[in-house]
């Protein structure tokens, strides 16, 4: 009959189980699978002995007639739920040596994604010893009897991933409460990191096949919108990408590096994947930095053409003069919209049906390491360095960024972050699309009154920001225009206190930190609901291993480096990328770290925004983190940067920057002493600018900062 039944699994659903080997471990041994729809226990037992039991609550047992008949049997073992001795029972069978089968989450889940677990696996672990066997159900969220919101199909493709045996950690000097909290963290664990890990085996190995994947399943979904409310579906999407990259190919010359220059607009996006449709390699510019820097940055990545809009150079009022004086072709989107005829676009639409591979076809491994995009670091603190992402490191960090949270099909993106920035880009735009998410793209995050207002138009569920942007928002948003929000991350600079009191306050909504760099791709540690710690940037993302490296005069942290599948390429500097090479796949973050004992990272300041005063080490984050929002009787608008001067006494003297001039020394002496900083984090020193310098991101510039305060009056 078991035979019967998985041959039939196989014929409807392509079952088929991996690593089944495993399933013949001899007890006492606990396989946790992640529990997505009805049919889960069905898929487990055709894979297992008839010895193995599967945990079921006698409670719900009792609902019907058809629950007896399926939840009491020779394979289960009921327990009640609700009685102390449940766990008892549990433990007895494991330590006679017995298999069970239990859904640590105890209930359905409602996402799509793994939920909580429950601390009673984590006692049976502790208590029994047992060895662990996890199973990841990959795509039986989409069963038609799933009770999870969003995409369904009569037969999705569903296979069981099995672990290997898993010991779990001997704890000792913990009370019972410690240590099954402990393990049940352990536990959890190592299900997101199997998730992660066959995702990146058994999913699509470039971003383009992945968006196009997801388009398959939903070509009718409006996907993509942008400030002009023109909304496009997947396969007006997929068609506009074919129709684009089919002239591009014409246009393009030989080189394999083409810039793109444009704003926030559907065009982006589109540009991006019919570059990628026909074999290049696009390098997105920073138009905020300049045309000086943006020259700098056209050289360093060796292009000759950049795809760019008329519309858009007249409205931004950027020169490109140097550019053109440098022998750069510009290809405007109004003459290559232009030459799309009728023909072109019934080719198109119809290529958008068969969704078609690269022309320039390679396997699946070599698309995987090849440079995806090309982006150019912001250059606060230097000149700006060239990042080559490929599509592993970009695919990688969706499913680590996946595996830990619990976005779903009904999840709505507002991203009004630049796409030359990698959160942006990565995050804000290619996340949604190969994830199935709508995403509306607005041009600019400087809009304050207008972005709370579109993302309530919008019904927006998640929207990505920085702190500089979300105190504007703070000002100026009605308290209700966040109504429907359940995911608002905030990362690029420090998150300050008093912008998630403000949020926190006004809106009701919770901000999860995050931590990331350009060079990984960009995400390397999250706050998650799960798993908040307010202060701390959140635990790493699965696959990721970090090491500090010690710093004289720091005695609670390091020098962060990280390794991992969203670690860049390399750079196109070649100093730096000889640097980058010489440490073996570690990426040296420049920031100083500590690490709690649950492994949350709490960021300290870049290691060239610290002081050496006195010979001591002085955080000029921390400073600017005590200064914020410490003078209220000046208003909303008042900031204060810090940055230092040499000075042959102590070495380096701090000095106070901002955009009051009425701030007295008195006044930053008492907010440095009531966070309780030294001395040693007083500036000696106030000047007076009209505006702070901010990048694209909303970062200080403090490289720009420093030229301003040394430059004559």
């Amino acid at each position: 009959m078991k035979a019967f039944i998985r041959l039939l699994l196989r014929w409807l659903y392509g079952f088929r189980g991996y690593n089944e080997a495993v399933l013949t471990t001899p007890g006492p041994v606990l396989l946790i699978p992640n529990h997505v729809s009805w049919f889960d226990w069905l898929f487990m037992g055709v894979c297992l002995d008839d010895d193995w039991k599967f945990v079921v609550s006698s409670v719900s047992a009792q609902a019907s007639w058809f629950h007896r008949k399926v939840m009491l049997n020779r394979r289960t073992f009921p327990i009640d739920t609700n009685s102390p001795y449940a766990m008892k029972r549990m433990a007895e069978l494991l330590q006679a040596n017995g298999r069970l089968v239990l859904f640590a989450e105890g209930r359905l889940s409602r996402t799509g994604s793994l939920m909580k677990l429950f601390d009673g696996t984590g006692f049976l672990l502790h208590k029994t010893e047992a060895k662990v066997i996890t199973c990841y159900l990959r795509d039986a969220n989409r069963l038609p009897l799933s009770p999870n919101p969003g995409l369904r199909q009569w037969f999705p493709r569903v296979t069981a991933h099995f672990n290997q045996v898993l010991t779990p950690p001997k704890l000792v000097n913990l009370s019972t409460a410690q240590a099954r909290a402990q393990m049940t963290n352990w536990l959890r664990n190592q299900m997101v990191q199997q998730q992660f890990q066959v995702e990146m085996e058994f999913g699509p190995h470039d971003v383009l096949d992945a968006i196009k994947q997801t388009a398959r399943l939903r070509p009718k979904q409006i996907i993509l919108e942008d400030a002009t409310y023109q909304p496009l579906t997947y396969r007006r999407f997929i068609a506009a990408v074919y129709a684009l990259a089919n002239l591009l190919n014409r246009v393009l010359s030989g080189e394999e590096r083409v810039g793109i220059l444009l704003p926030n607009v559907n065009a982006l996006p589109v540009t991006l994947l019919s570059l990628w449709q026909i074999g290049k390699t696009p390098a997105v510019l920073n138009y905020s930095t300049g045309e000086v820097t943006m020259l700098a940055c056209v050289q360093l990545a060796g292009l000759k053409q950049i795809i760019t809009s008329r519309a858009f150079l007249e409205r931004a009022r950027l020169k490109v003069e140097l550019l053109t004086q440098a022998g750069i072709q510009f290809i405007y989107l109004e003459d290559v919209r232009a030459k799309i005829g009728r023909w072109q676009k019934l080719s198109a639409f119809l290529q958008s049906f068969s969704l078609g591979g690269h022309p320039a076809s390679q396997d699946a491994e070599s698309l995987a390491r090849r440079t995806a995009v090309v982006l150019f670091t912001s250059g606060s603190e230097g000149v700006p360095k060239g990042v080559e992402l490929t599509h592993a490191n970009l695919l990688a960090n969706m499913r680590q960024m996946l595996a830990v949270t619990d976005i779903m099909d009904t999840d709505r993106l507002f991203n009004c972050l630049p796409l030359f920035h990698s959160f942006g880009l990565t995050v804000g735009t290619l996340f949604p699309l190969v994830r199935g998410l709508y995403v509306f793209i607005y041009p600019s995050p400087l809009h304050y009154r207008v972005i709370p207002a579109a993302f309530y138009d919008r019904d927006c569920t998640i929207f990505l920001s920085t702190n500089t942007f979300l105190n504007g928002y703070g000002r100026k948003a009605h308290p209700y225009d966040f109504r429907s929000m359940r995911y608002l991350f905030a990362a690029a600079e420090k998150l300050q206190e008093t912008t998630a009191t403000t949020w926190s306050q006004k809106f009701g909504v919770r901000i999860l930190e995050g931590y990331g760099a350009t060079e990984c791709a960009p995400c390397i540690s999250l706050n998650t609901p799960l798993a908040p710690k307010y202060g701390s940037v959140g635990k790493l993302l699965p696959g990721l291993e970090y090491k500090l490296e010690p710093i004289p005069g720091v005695a609670d942290g390091g020098q962060l480096l990280v390794r991992g599948p969203n670690v860049m390429r390399g750079y196109l500097n070649a100093d730096a990328n000889a640097k980058f090479k010489a440490l073996n796949g570690w990426y040296d973050t420049g920031d100083i770290v500590s690490v709690d004992p649950d492994g949350y990272l709490f960021i300290r300041g870049r290691l060239k925004r610290f002081a050496k005063v006195s010979g001591e080490m002085v955080s000029l984050t921390a400073v600017e983190d005590a200064l914020a929002g410490a003078f209220p009787q000046y208003g909303l608008r008042c900031q204060v940067a810090v940055v230092t001067r040499p000075d042959e006494a102590k070495g380096e003297v701090l000095i106070a920057v901002t955009n009051e001039p009425k701030l007295q020394p008195e006044e930053i002496r008492a907010a440095i002493t009531a966070k309780g900083l030294t001395n040693l984090s007083v500036p000696r020193e106030i000047k007076v600018v009209r505006e702070i310098p901010k990048l694209g991101t909303g970062k200080i510039d403090h490289r720009e900062l420093v030229k301003t305060i040394q430059s004559p009056a």
